[in-house]
């Protein structure tokens, strides 16, 4: 009864990797998420082309904690917080706390345009990943049977968005086409099956160096995705694209991937949001003016001197920034100085296709075979049971020799998952 109570809001990279380092000091812990299981969000586009399921990626929350009695597991979604009564109000229910942890991340952002929003496919959880799947298999049904003037608009999948899931998406949607799906319908003519990488810069992989930049637009359009920069993408009304700069594109099938914004819960002082709806916060991670909040990963919006627009919204950051704050936690129980989160950026990296990826590293830069498989280890190390991990290993191996993984199911909701979804929300 005497524990001081962390309630830790959300269970991504940030969220997660906190409440398993202080998980055995003297703290309550509450972790709320909406869903019950950790989603590994770079492995997502390929659980959208059928390359992975969605189980291998996820893992279920209260088996990682289930003989921690001081952590608690709670599938609720926040409506409000109440700082000045240190309360989170999620659904019906209430979580008093001593300290309180945002780990929210971010969500997509359409930029206001309602057209997008309504017509676009998001690729930003599993269940986005799923309907993305169901959608791209569905697409090539119906290409079967449509007639000549539909034909165009079905075979025209459009990317918005050149950072590292729309090149990562782009280059596994060109490798279907060439190694998939011929195989699967072998009545229909591929070739006029079109994959468009629209970004709205100069060029691709944009935080990344000019030569991983080039390399990935390089390697895009060997495979054959076309790829349109300087092309911001005005409006869709769910058949035609239309660029600013007067070109359009028919399809029916927008991905969008070109931009994410902060998940603010409720309650939050407007005058503590910055660009990109982040919370700012300190060089401990402390909301400014409220010493007992934190926030973490995504959300986070810090200036250090090393960065003076913020840190990166990677997972690496993510993490880093979880281990600082469970260090500053366990600090706050026994007195001690708080330490401030120093950041040493180890690189970036981004992969194409089979033995195509580009990684920046701080002194090296390299394309190709080697980076390739530098980007699958380190995603494999990333994954967070030996169970999963050997799965997807599998899985990459039996892709790499044969160029399939036979994943490509139409899992549709039934009539009892609508109904049970719908009172699940009215219950909310």
């Amino acid at each position: 009864m005497d524990r001081k109570k962390i309630v830790v809001l959300g269970a991504g990279f940030a969220g997660l990797q906190l409440a398993r380092r202080i998980k055995d000091t003297a703290y309550d812990i509450t972790l709320l998420d909406q869903n019950n299981f950790h989603q590994f969000q770079p492995l997502f586009y390929q659980v959208a082309t059928g390359g992975l399921e969605p189980s291998s990626i996820s893992f279920p929350l209260r088996k990682i904690f289930q003989r921690k009695k001081n952590v608690h597991v709670r599938v609720a979604k926040v409506q409000h917080i109440d700082t000045s009564h240190q309360i989170v109000y999620a659904d019906t229910c209430s979580f008093p706390y001593d300290y309180l942890v945002i780990a929210t991340g971010c969500t997509t952002n359409f930029f206001g345009n309602k057209n997008i929003e309504k017509y676009a496919f998001p690729m930003k959880s599993t269940a986005e990943a799923i309907t993305l799947r169901n959608r791209i298999l569905l697409n090539f049904e119906d290409a079967l049977d449509c007639s000549q003037s539909d034909l165009e608009g079905i075979m025209n999948i459009v990317i918005a968005g050149g950072g590292p899931t729309g090149v990562e998406l782009a280059g596994a949607l060109i490798e279907m086409k060439k190694n998939v799906l011929p195989h699967d319908y072998p009545d229909m003519d591929f070739s006029m099956l079109n994959v468009f990488l629209v970004e709205g810069g100069p060029v691709t992989l944009a935080p990344m160096s000019k030569e991983s930049q080039e390399k990935s637009q390089e390697y895009l359009e060997k495979m054959g995705v076309q790829v349109w920069t300087n092309a911001l993408i005005e409006d869709y009304d769910g058949k035609v694209i239309t660029i600013k700069d007067g070109r359009s594109i028919r399809t029916n099938n927008l991905i969008w991937a070109a931009g994410v914004t902060g998940n603010i819960p409720a309650g939050i002082p407007k005058e503590n949001l910055v660009r990109g709806n982040r919370i700012k916060v300190d060089e401990y991670n402390r909301m400014i003016g409220i010493n007992n909040v934190f926030a973490i990963g995504d959300i986070a919006y810090m200036e250090t001197k090393d960065w003076e627009r913020g840190h990166p919204q990677v997972a690496n950051v993510a993490i880093n920034q979880a281990k600082n704050l469970a260090h500053n936690m366990k600090a706050l129980l026994l007195g001690k100085e708080l330490k401030s989160f120093v950041y040493k950026n180890p690189g970036t990296m981004a992969t194409v296709g089979k033995r195509k990826a580009v990684v920046d590293l701080p002194y090296w830069k390299f394309q190709g075979f080697f980076a390739w498989l530098v980007w699958m280890f380190l995603h494999l190390m990333l994954i967070l049971s030996v169970k999963n991990k050997l799965i997807i290993f599998i899985n990459w191996a039996i892709a790499y020799f044969t160029n399939d993984t036979t994943l490509r199911l139409i899992l549709l909701p039934t009539r009892k998952q609508i109904e049970m979804t719908e009172e699940h929300h009215r219950i909310e």
